[in-house]
C-alpha cells in the first residue's frame, strides 16, 4: 500500500542525496521513478537535482500553478507504471501540491517521498514542511550535526556580510557561505553575541 513519506533534515544533511540514491536503488531494479523539483529551489538548473557532493539528476521543474496529480497520472498513462514519485525541497511546495501528492499515494496507489527543510532560517515552517507535517503517512528526520558543535543540528542560520540575520524574506536560495546548520544552543548563542556587539 502506497504512503506519502515527509523526511526532512537541516540544510548539509543529505536529502538530495538521499533522492538520487533512492532513484538509482529503483532504476537498477528496471523501475522507473519521476523526480520533481520546486523552480525556484535551483541551484544550477530549474530541471535537475543536486547535491553538494556533485551528483546531479534530472527533475521535472514544479511551478506554484503546476498540478502535481495530473503531471504524474498523465506521465504513467504515457510511460506506464511508475514505481515511486522523489521530491527535492518540498519546503517550497505550496498547499495544493501536498494535497495533490496525497492523491497520486491515494487514487493512483504510487508511493511518494518528499525530502526537504522542515524549518526556515526564523524558525518558522514553510508552506510545503506544514502541510507535510500534517498530510504524510510516515515523518522522518534526516540528522545532521552542527557546523559549530557536535550536536543535532536542528535549525539553520542564515549569513549576510558574514553575520548572522534573522529578519528578511523566508526564501533565499543560497549555499555554504550563506546559511550553516546548527543546533538550538549555537542558534541561539549566535544572536546573543550578536545583540551584545
Amino acid at each position: 500500500m502506497a504512503q506519502l513519506y515527509y523526511k526532512y533534515g537541516t540544510m548539509n544533511s543529505g536529502k538530495s542525496f538521499e533522492i538520487i540514491k533512492v532513484a538509482h536503488n529503483y532504476e537498477e531494479q528496471g523501475k522507473p521513478v519521476l523526480i520533481y523539483s520546486p523552480a525556484v529551489s535551483a541551484r544550477g538548473s530549474v530541471d535537475r537535482v543536486g547535491s553538494r557532493v556533485g551528483f546531479e539528476r534530472e527533475a521535472i521543474p514544479v511551478g506554484e500553478d503546476t498540478d502535481l496529480y495530473e503531471s504524474v497520472k498523465s506521465r504513467v498513462e504515457s510511460s506506464g507504471r511508475i514505481y515511486c514519485v522523489l521530491i527535492d525541497e518540498a519546503q517550497f511546495l505550496k498547499k495544493h501540491h501536498i494535497i495533490e501528492l496525497t492523491r497520486v499515494v491515494d487514487e493512483l496507489n504510487i508511493p511518494v517521498m518528499a525530502f526537504g527543510l522542515k524549518n526556515d532560517f526564523q524558525n518558522h515552517l514553510f508552506e510545503g514542511s506544514y502541510n507535510l507535517l500534517v498530510q504524510a503517512d510516515k515523518i522522518e528526520e534526516i540528522k545532521t550535526i552542527c557546523w559549530y558543535c557536535d550536536r543535532k543540528a536542528t535549525m539553520v542560520i542564515r549569513f549576510r556580510d558574514g553575520k548572522p540575520v534573522n529578519s528578511g524574506e523566508q526564501i533565499q536560495i543560497g549555499g555554504n557561505e550563506d546559511y550553516k546548520p546548527v543546533c538550538r544552543k549555537c542558534y541561539n548563542r549566535a544572536f546573543s553575541e550578536t545583540e551584545t556587539h
